[in-house]
């Protein structure tokens, strides 16, 4: 397994993110939640991508799940502007 990235929420784009997860990294992500930061950390075993939160553990199927996820939570750059 490749060597964990660590980054801000909003650093990276999705497809930065969904690369670093399917070379194998983990990606740990700090984040506001609940007022304070928290990491978030997003992996990739090979079939089902991972986001564990402070609170849940949530798991995805398909890579397309794992953008949704991405992007509703904010984890990515956005290009808008």
């Amino acid at each position: 397994m490749g060597k964990p990235l660590r980054v801000e929420a909003g650093e990276l784009s999705v497809e930065e993110i969904l690369t670093a997860l399917r070379d194998g990294h983990r990606v740990v992500i700090t984040t506001q939640m609940f007022g304070n930061d928290h990491d978030v950390t997003l992996r990739h075993d090979g079939a089902t991508y991972y986001c564990d939160t402070p609170t849940t553990l949530h798991k995805h199927e398909e890579e397309s799940e794992m953008r949704a996820c991405i992007e509703k939570m904010g984890y990515n750059r956005t290009d808008a502007n």
